[in-house]
């Protein structure tokens, strides 16, 4: 569907990643080995925490509807900033049409989401789907996707105190009223959520087939594998990225995120813990 990457760490130019790795994100725009498209060309999304914001800080983005190969201001952008956390996102469009309110990361206040993956059967489970979402969250819902439908059904049901129990709450609503109109397997995606100082990056689906998801290792690790690799002195200690798939084919340096796990990730490093699953 689509092809995300999220990056946490000293501040760093988000070009970095997003444009001049061997597979950055927007060459995964252009060919996405793991994807089930291989070209994701129908808009996309860059949010960013600013550098000196501090905890709470309200998120920026910038959206739009040209392929991320083709938009000159994506580079500039990308360039002309550092950031701590930030979040990219390159859309292929799978029903809802090609508009910036549908380009990914969505925001609320300090928290931005963003989503590979789909509700299945969601013109038959959007009314129900809408109609849960908190009446003071609802006139934020701008756009016409289902992806930002979960995010403020998540919001509804907890994210902000609880990232973990709000989105599996909201993920139990979609599949119990998915099922309730005979919908197998209503959930699949990858997920991302971060209110500024933690990522949260969930990988979870209804038939246990979900999209691919990495985060990188230790960045010392990495080091220690690949003394003279001129490209890490770029990555503070505390670096780490999560993406759809690995952005170069270095052995060791990705990590795959197990089904029904999320990946948490700060500033002491990362852990994995079960996601709507019996170990959970």
């Amino acid at each position: 569907m689509c092809r995300w990457l999220a990056y946490i760490g000293e501040p760093l130019q988000p070009s970095t990643v997003i444009l001049d790795a061997q597979h950055s994100l927007v060459a995964q725009s252009l060919n996405s080995p793991l994807g089930n498209e291989t070209v994701n060309g129908d808009g996309f999304g860059f949010g960013w925490y600013p550098e000196d914001g501090g905890p709470g800080a309200t998120p920026a983005f910038f959206h739009s509807i040209e392929p991320a190969w083709n938009d000159r201001n994506l580079r500039e952008l990308t360039q002309a900033i550092r950031s701590p956390l930030f979040f990219s996102h390159v859309r292929a469009a799978a029903g809802p049409p090609i508009q910036q309110t549908n380009c990914h990361p969505f925001r609320h206040e300090n928290w931005l989401f963003m989503h590979n993956g789909f509700l299945a059967g969601f013109a038959e489970v959007k009314r129900d789907l809408t109609w849960a979402v908190d009446p003071s969250l609802y006139p934020h819902l701008q756009g016409t996707t289902d992806s930002e439908v979960l995010f403020h059904l998540a919001l509804t049901l907890g994210l902000q105190s609880d990232p973990i129990a709000g989105l599996g709450a909201a993920i139990g609503l979609v599949e119990s009223v998915g099922r309730d109109h005979g919908i197998p397997f209503p959930m699949q995606g990858t997920v991302a959520v971060s209110d500024g100082s933690t990522l949260w990056a969930f990988r979870y689906s209804s038939e246990g087939r979900s999209r691919s998801l990495f985060h990188s290792v230790d960045v010392d690790t990495v080091r220690q594998m690949y003394p003279d690799a001129a490209r890490l002195k770029l990555f503070g200690d505390h670096a780490h990225v999560v993406v759809s798939e690995p952005l170069n084919d270095l052995p060791g340096i990705f990590r795959e995120v197990p089904e029904s796990t999320v990946a948490v990730i700060d500033h002491d490093g990362y852990h994995h813990r079960p996601f709507l699953s019996a170990d959970a």
